[in-house]
């Protein structure tokens, strides 16, 4: 080993060893010291070039440092940043007219991280049940899936049916009802007189990309009509361009009362999110009811703008429908082709895929790590699941050397699966 290569090494250890001493124990990062990024690329305080099949759960959209998006950053910048709403700005006007034009709907309601987003849905639904559908007060409820991600606040978190976002954090907000995702039957169930919502991702992310049956959001939207419900989708993760179309829902034609949207929103520069919705939902909200110093910043303005802008401009919809379609064939293909069945499943839609393993035969956090080792960047969730969500923009040639990667990593732990396992653990 060189000088250069023990330096690299000591200055990637000595950054790991700060984050760890002075950061809470939150998170358990793969050990990769990102310095930079470009397009679909990322470097290390090395040099080293990853491509990155994550793009920050879809944040990065758009790529690393997309050069519209940091100009429109820096151009805001240099004018005005940050007035709080108490003053109204140039931008925003034209940013939440760009977004209630691409969501069919007819308000915005901006905000910074998702899950004030997902906050502002709930409030915004139980205002509706109570003033518009005429729920006894306090006594609204509003329906999710089993097996959801809507954030980490405590009111979110307490309507998870993880244990491990839960535990420790009670006592939790009342007032919410759990179905089985994807069955209709169990929605119906779960509904009574006093729902006022019922708020789903019509594809579970952090679930490991689980798509519900063919016609379910179709169900799932008369039902609502039927019983007087809203539906509210959060498709942070599957909205603006993902899955292939626009919105997720769009798959199947229908028209939520709202729609929480964040992640790619930002460009992959700023934590940008709103909650759309239509004009009598959002209506009942008056000054003071809901408010936010930094949501709707000239700054997030500009770049949200921007960012609705650059999908439109360089058809990056349409590139996530035909590179999504190639990244799953590809993927079923290696589950077809297995001489060890190590994958259970291929699920997904768009430039957006889950792969579930045998936990029995190997560990996905090892996958993960072998990948790193092979210059791909991913990450597991629910201890099976391999997730691939590379931005919009990422070459044919660059998803192709990844799943190629993936290949060789599955077929080295063909060979000694069991050992796999015991390393994990």
């Amino acid at each position: 080993m060189g000088n250069s290569d023990r330096a690299g090494q000591s200055a990637a250890a000595d950054v790991i060893a700060l984050e760890q001493r002075v950061g809470a124990n939150n998170y358990a990062p793969i050990d990769v010291v990102v310095q930079s990024g470009k397009g679909e690329w990322l470097f290390d305080i090395d040099g080293r070039r990853y491509v990155d099949m994550m793009s920050a759960y879809s944040a990065v959209s758009h790529g690393h440092a997309h050069p519209r998006l940091v100009a429109a950053l820096t151009a805001q910048a240099q004018r005005v940043a940050i007035t709080s709403r108490a003053f109204r700005t140039q931008v925003l006007g034209p940013f939440l007219e760009k977004l209630v034009g691409i969501t069919g709907l007819d308000k915005a309601l901006p905000s910074n991280g998702g899950v004030e987003s997902v906050e502002a849905a709930i409030k915004a639904a139980r205002r509706w049940g109570y003033r518009a559908k005429g729920i006894p007060a306090g006594q609204a409820n509003i329906v999710v899936a089993e097996g959801n991600f809507h954030g980490r606040t405590t009111t979110v978190v307490g309507f998870s049916s993880e244990d491990d976002y839960r535990a420790d954090f009670g006592p939790f907000t009342p007032g919410f009802r759990h179905f089985a995702f994807g069955d209709i039957a169990a929605l119906r169930a779960a509904i009574d007189a006093n729902t006022c919502a019922v708020i789903i991702e019509p594809i579970q992310g952090e679930a490991g990309i689980r798509v519900p049956p063919p016609g379910f959001l179709q169900a799932a939207r008369a039902l609502c009509d039927e019983q007087k419900v809203l539906l509210i989708l959060d498709e942070i993760q599957s909205g603006l361009g993902r899955t292939g179309r626009w919105f997720a829902h769009q798959h199947e034609g229908i028209r939520p009362d709202g729609l929480i949207l964040g992640k790619a929103l930002g460009g992959g520069l700023l934590p940008v999110s709103a909650f759309v919705a239509t004009r009598e939902v959002m209506d009942l909200f008056q000054p003071g009811s809901h408010g936010s110093t930094f949501g709707g910043n000239p700054l997030a303005a500009a770049v949200g703008l921007e960012a609705l802008q650059v999908i439109e401009d360089e058809g990056l919809v349409e590139r996530s429908a035909v590179l999504g379609q190639h990244l799953l064939q590809r993927l079923q293909a290696l589950q077809d082709s297995q001489s060890v069945p190590l994958i259970r499943e291929v699920r997904g839609r768009g430039l957006w895929a889950g792969v579930d393993l045998d936990p029995t035969l190997v560990r996905a956090r090892s996958v993960v790590e072998r990948l790193v080792e092979r210059g791909v960047l991913s990450k597991e969730t629910h201890d099976t699941v391999i997730r691939f969500a590379p931005p919009l923009v990422i070459g044919t040639e660059a998803l192709d050397w990844a799943i190629d990667m993936f290949a060789e990593v599955l077929a080295e732990f063909a060979v000694a699966p069991a050992n796999a396992v015991a390393v994990a653990r």
